[in-house]
């Protein structure tokens, strides 16, 4: 029995190694594909050290870490890993390399710990106990006054003097240093060995720089002590830090609270944009200021501030021109967000070329070029003003400024301006004239600015006969223009006098039908309280909140838009129809509802819904009857019933849900009966957050499912785009799209949120559904009006007046309100002196002399 229980360990360990390995070539493969997915990276880590593949694992680290940079703890696995290797193949200096690296990604007191305990491995080497010193001396000025970590470090430069017989002098030494310019916390411990091992008593000024360092604790104490206990990333405590920090100014201090922030908000562009900044401004240490930058611009390389702010540290501090094009290079290729700022990074590349460029050589003035995707031609402008100022080339700077206007600019009144600032400034008064004339001609914005530039260049510069020249082109152009504008306020009138004759027509169309359903209702005064209570009961109904899911409560009284009544030819056919559907309903035998579908949102305007919806539901398999529900007067209702011969088709049919009939989204749902089920729900859309799926938002209403996923396409694997409507069909401008995995959603929120789409500035956010309230649930307790005695009201559902007309002592409480069976109150109606109830329970209505002889005898 042993034997076959490890017999099959072997085999479940085999088959786990097989699993493993394949995920394994499938994360290689999709890295392949897409470099850049950094959790793509970081599972495949995972599994290459689960199965002990140090080679592999090696190497995958190795690719990770050129292209992101790695956390605390994927360093400290490396490390320990590599250590590992190198007892059994001695290679002491490929760690180091690997350490240094380890330290300029974050600068973390852990990973300099475990730096200094290796190095104490080596120190039997020539020159050992001094790289030990050497690596513990740039771990104290690089961590050595983090408040809660910092200490670690102290105490293990003191163990490692200390446990050196000839440097005890030394220790005492470090011992000082700590207690007095060390992190705030256990320095009464390090004041207290200082003071036993000082043989000639603490220094007066050892003592002055311990009480200012106690002092500085006890600032920092609120902060440090909010850091504790609030949760990651904790950005507005380190925020609040880095201001008092900033106060204090002592760059030390806060260049260490900076690293302990980004330590843990390394994705905060901000934060790093602070940070670049200070050093740019205050410390101004070279290397300092361009590592923290090339730091900034690997955790937040879609950040464009950033990238612009590394260049122009580079050529502050004096980088090669080689270094500063590779920067530019990659920032070309980080990906950003909008195209405005591939203009922006290209303007400060060519700001550095432009301070660079030796104008007397034409082979440096090559490097300069336009970039495709700037719709202002920013870049082409500042061409032409080198051209102008510093090439003497008026002539290339007048073919830029063609050019320019040839890509869609001459319509644009500022456009023309600055043309003509560049040829006063550098050209000549012709050509001056010569733009301001094309300018009139071609400015749509506006042109009457553009009139009087012209006509004050001709008062300055100009002889009678341009001034008059100038006086009849103005005058020309106005004069179209005020033609032009008068034909649109005529258009633009005639419109709304059509759309308010139109208006006029709708309401006095209302008027008419509203004054026919009165006469309809007949006026005999004997039946006029009868028919306030029919009319309140249709009242009552109309806001019933089953709506053309069941057989029973079908549809609302609202006709849907685009209704119009039957011609008279159609109405017989309809209601014969009708009365054919009554005498089915009339047949419970023949309805099967696992074997139908409800069909809704129908326009009412449909013909022969039978036959239409019998062709329509054929493929789906075969049909035993369509039942088209009619009103009583033979009008369509928008809805009906298809029974199959078998259940199977059920599923096929559900399939041509939100098919388009006639311009509306048809609704096809399973055939239930609300009354036997009042849970059901036909649409059931998640309403947590969907990591994996994005919500649009702004989407122009022309946009359709096609092109929306073409859009989406590049960003990642689309499994489904739907586009939501309102009932009639038409477009609300939102979407959902769902990709393949979160990290593709994430990506594709990053780079769509804000695009310009046909001219709509679309909003994406990750899917985050908002909960139903749980008022509008089935079941759920409703707003106390339902637990109110019903009363009688007008035809409205509610009082003729609000005025009560009956004497007060004629007033009397209502009966306590009884619940019935279906949930709604009882309908109670109060009982008057004088009045009789029948044994039906219905009051009898008072006469006019019955009113009459209770005011007289009161």
């Amino acid at each position: 029995m042993g034997i076959e229980n490890t017999d099959d360990e072997e085999d479940d360990t085999s088959e786990d190694e097989k699993e493993n390995e394949a995920e394994i070539q499938r994360l290689e493969e999709q890295l392949s594909i897409n470099a850049f997915d950094y959790n793509c990276h970081v599972d495949l880590i995972k599994l290459l050290k689960q199965e002990g593949e140090l080679f592999r694992l090696r190497k995958a680290r190795q690719k990770m870490s050129e292209l992101f940079p790695l956390t605390e703890e994927i360093w400290l696995d490396w490390l320990k890993d590599e250590i590992r290797l190198t007892e059994e193949e001695p290679n002491r200096e490929k760690v180091y390399d690997l350490f240094e690296r380890a330290t300029k990604d974050y600068i973390c007191p852990d990973i300099w710990l475990e730096y200094a305990q290796y190095s104490i491995g080596g120190m039997g080497s020539p020159g050992g106990i001094d790289k030990v010193r050497s690596i513990f001396e740039r771990a104290m000025t690089a961590v050595g006054l983090h408040m809660t970590k910092g200490q670690m470090l102290w105490e293990a430069y003191r163990e490692f003097e200390n446990a050196i017989l000839s440097t005890v002098q030394v220790g005492v030494s470090v011992s000082r240093r700590d207690c007095i310019s060390g992190p705030p916390y256990e320095m009464e411990t390090t004041y207290a060995e200082y003071e036993e091992w000082s043989e000639q008593g603490v220094a007066d000024t050892v003592v002055h720089q311990y009480k200012k360092a106690l002092q500085q604790m006890e600032k920092c104490r609120a902060f440090e002590e909010s850091l504790l206990v609030s949760e990651p990333p904790k950005l507005a405590e380190y925020q609040a830090y880095i201001d008092f920090e900033l106060k204090e100014g002592d760059p030390p201090r806060i260049q260490i609270i900076f690293e302990r922030a980004l330590a843990e908000n390394c994705l905060v562009p901000d934060m790093w944009t602070k940070f670049t900044t200070y050093l740019d401004r205050q410390l101004k240490i070279k290397d300092l200021v361009l590592s923290t930058h090339e730091r900034a611009v690997r955790n937040c390389p879609w950040t464009m501030g950033l990238w612009k702010s590394y260049l122009l540290a580079l050529e502050r501090h004096g980088a090669d021109h080689q270094t500063v094009s590779d920067v530019f290079e990659k920032a070309l290729n980080a990906g950003f967000i909008q195209a405005t700022d591939y203009v922006e990074i290209w303007q400060a590349y060519l700001d550095y070329l432009r301070r660079r460029v030796d104008f007397k050589s034409s082979k440096e003035l090559e490097e300069f070029v336009f970039v495709v995707g700037d719709p202002s031609c920013i870049i082409m402008q500042i061409w032409a003003k080198i051209e102008a100022l510093h090439c003497k080339n008026i002539q290339k700077a007048r073919e830029l400024w063609d050019s320019i206007m040839t890509k869609g600019n001459a319509k644009y009144a500022n456009m023309w301006l600055e043309y003509y600032n560049l040829e006063r400034s550098y050209g000549d008064p012709v050509h001056c004239r010569k733009a301001l004339h094309r300018a009139v001609q071609c400015t749509s914005d506006y042109p009457e600015h553009v009139c009087e530039v012209l006509l004050t260049f001709e008062r300055v510069e100009g002889s009678l006969e341009d001034w008059d020249l100038a006086v009849q082109k103005t005058e020309t152009r106005l004069n179209r223009l005020n033609e032009q504008r008068a034909k649109a306020a005529e258009k633009e009138a005639n419109l709304a006098r059509q759309e308010e004759e139109r208006s006029e027509q709708r309401r006095k169309a209302k008027a008419d039908k509203k004054a026919q359903k009165k006469v309809q209702k007949g006026t005999r005064a004997g039946e006029k309280r009868k028919a306030e209570q029919d009319d309140y009961q249709d009242a009552w109904n109309e806001d019933s909140e089953e709506h053309m899911e069941t057989e029973t409560g079908l549809f609302g009284r609202n006709a849907p838009p685009g209704y119009k009544p039957a011609p008279p030819g159609a109405k017989k056919a309809q209601q014969g129809a009708a009365a054919t559907q009554s005498q089915n309903d009339d047949r419970p035998e023949l309805r099967n509802d696992n074997n139908s579908v409800f069909i809704s949102n129908l326009t009412y305007t449909l013909e022969e819904p039978e036959a239409q919806l019998r062709t329509m539901f054929e493929t789906c398999g075969p049909i035993k009857q369509v039942r088209p529900v009619f009103s009583n007067k033979g009008n369509f209702k928008g809805y009906c019933y298809v029974q199959f011969e078998s259940p199977v088709s059920v599923p096929e049919a559900l399939k041509l849900d939100r098919r388009e009939v006639e311009g509306r989204p048809m609704f096809v749902s399973p055939c239930v009966d609300k009354n036997k089920n009042p849970d059901f729900k036909v649409f059931k859309y998640n309403t947590s957050m969907e990591k994996h799926k994005i919500f649009i938002s702004g989407l122009p209403f022309s946009c359709t499912k096609e092109q929306l996923e073409e859009i989406c396409k590049s960003h990642g694997t689309i499994k489904d785009v739907r586009l939501v409507t309102y009932r009639s069909g038409k477009p609300k401008g939102l979407a959902y799209v769902e990709f393949a995995n979160e990290t593709q959603a994430s990506q594709a929120v990053l780079k769509m949120d804000g695009m310009d789409l046909e001219n709509n500035k679309i909003s994406v956010a990750i899917s985050n559904p908002p909960r139903r309230n749980m008022m509008d649930k089935p079941g759920s307790s409703k707003p106390t009006t339902d637990m109110m005695p019903r009363q009688v009201y007008g035809s409205r559902g509610r009082g003729r007046t609000q005025l009560s007309l009956l004497p007060r002592s004629l007033h009397r409480q209502s009966a306590p309100v009884s619940k019935v069976e279906n949930g709604t109150a009882a309908e109670q109606i109060p009982a008057t002196a004088g009045a009789s109830a029948d044994t039906a329970g219905e009051t009898k209505a008072l006469s006019n002399s019955d009113f009459a002889r209770m005011l007289l005898n009161k």
